[in-house]
């Protein structure tokens, strides 16, 4: 069921509201243009393998330090493969983050006492 005009009309307003008002966030968790390092992967997967496998090995035979070892391997495989590159990282610190100014600020909030007020226009009835 697709939305109505005034329901697309609103959530484009609260995305917008959203980007201006919470700019961090956007940039945390918003996709970025980076391609992953697909070498550091494979080999961090690889090595979590080999982690696991020792880990396994180790509780089988009973040898403590095999077992700890294996953790080890394991988890640097995985920190391998999840962290980005040098690279990936200098381009992410040199792109600037826009902060909103007060004006921006202001013209959101009004966004949101509009909203109470149409809410609580709807709870008295009045509409």
């Amino acid at each position: 069921m697709p939305l109505s005009e005034q329901e697309q009309r609103l959530l484009e307003e609260m995305e917008r509201g959203l980007y201006h008002n919470d700019a961090d966030f956007v940039a945390t968790v918003g996709g970025s243009d980076l391609r992953p390092n697909y070498r550091s992967i494979s080999l961090g997967v690889l090595a979590a393998v080999a982690g696991i496998a020792g880990l396994i090995a180790g509780v089988a035979i009973q040898q403590l330090w095999l077992g700890v070892l294996g953790f080890i391997v394991m988890f640097a495989g995985v920190l391998i493969a999840t962290t980005p590159s040098k690279s990936a990282r200098r381009m992410s610190a040199a792109a600037p983050r826009s902060r909103p100014n007060q004006q921006q600020r202001s013209s959101q909030r009004g966004f949101m006492d509009r909203m109470n007020e149409r809410w609580d226009r709807r709870q008295d009835g009045q509409q």
